[in-house]
This record gives structure tokens, sequence and C-alpha cells, in this order.
């Protein structure tokens, strides 16, 4: 049972609001909000892999407001737009790719058929979770990620064959994650991991 105190701002006083108060204690949702910004933050180049790393530990132990906002001071606040929640790229006799700086919905479904598609994902802006369905017929789907990222694959190939590189060195901690199903028919998926 709580006990509400009701505050009285004095003449001449302030009253601050609950974002002023640096030693306010934080919950996991605020330090998840930190992990995720610092995430994009990386993404975006604006912190390379080891100060992400050391800022997400220290995000992690953080106990108060002020050492959250002490780890974010330096980056821009961006409004970060939803990701869409799916989307298409499909190749007919042909090709498609997506690289450079993009946001890849968070389920993409990837179609070749007799057909070629590059997806680079090295630049792009990543969900912490982002699921590709990869469906190769008489082609191919290569995939790129950067170093960090983790990759789950999974599937099955007929006449072909799907590969992923394994996940060594380990991922960083909330680093995101790629799944990706295949499905192989005489063709193949390929995932491979290179630095930026």
């Amino acid at each position: 049972m709580g006990v509400a105190v009701q505050a009285v701002a004095r003449r001449g006083a302030t009253v601050r609001g609950v974002s002023e108060w640096p030693e306010l204690r934080v919950s996991d949702d605020d330090r998840d909000a930190t992990v995720a910004r610092l995430r994009v933050a990386g993404g975006e180049g604006r912190l390379t892999l080891e100060e992400l790393a050391d800022r997400v530990e220290r995000a992690d132990a953080a106990r108060t407001r002020g050492e959250l906002e002490a780890l974010t001071a330096d980056l821009p606040h961006a409004v970060a737009a939803e990701p869409r929640s799916r989307g298409w790229i499909v190749a007919v006799m042909g090709g498609a790719a997506r690289k450079g700086r993009w946001r890849p919905p968070q389920r993409t479904y990837v179609l070749t058929v007799m057909g070629g598609a590059e997806l680079d994902l090295r630049e792009a802006e990543l969900a912490a979770e982002v699921t590709i369905i990869a469906v190769a017929i008489m082609g191919g789907i290569g995939i790129t990620v950067a170093e960090g990222v983790s990759v789950e694959l999974g599937g099955f190939a007929l006449m072909g064959a799907n590969g992923a590189p394994d996940d060594r060195p380990l991922p960083l901690p909330h680093a995101p994650t790629l799944r990706v199903r295949a499905f192989s028919v005489m063709g193949g998926v390929g995932i491979e991991r290179k630095p930026r």
C-alpha cells in the first residue's frame, strides 16, 4: 500500500518534473529503450562496435536516469519511424537488389523464379528481430550481414543448397537477430558475413 504525498510549490520555488530528477531510479523498460536507441546509433555508424558493447553493458547496469542519459547525451534525438510489418522482393527471370541504407520490414518475403536477388543488410536499420522468408526456384538469393548480427537459418533445399555463417565470434548482447527461412528448389540461399 502506498502513501500519496501532495507537492506544494512555495512562492519562487519550482516543482521539477519526473524527467528532471537525474537520481530517479530506472526500470527495465527504461534500460531496454536506451539499449534500443544505442543499437540504432550503432547501426547508423555513430558508434563503433566496441563503443556500442561498452554502452550497452553500462545501460544494463544503470540504476538512475542520469546514468542512462549520459550514455546517449552525444547522440541525436531522432524519432525512428515504425518499420512496416511486411514487404516483398520479387525477381522472375531477372534480378533484384537492396543495399545501402534502408529499413527492411520485420517480415520480408523474397521470391526468385529463374532469377536472383541480393540483399545487403550491412547498412540497413534492423529492428531487434527481422525475419526473411526466402524462396528460390531455379534461382539464387544472397544475403549479406554485418559482423555482430546473429543469424538463424532454417528451411529446406531440394536439388539445391542453403548456407549461413556460424555465430563465431558470438554476437554482441542486444544485437539484432536475423531469422532466415530458406526454401530452395533447384536453387539456393546463401548468407555471408562481411565487415561494413
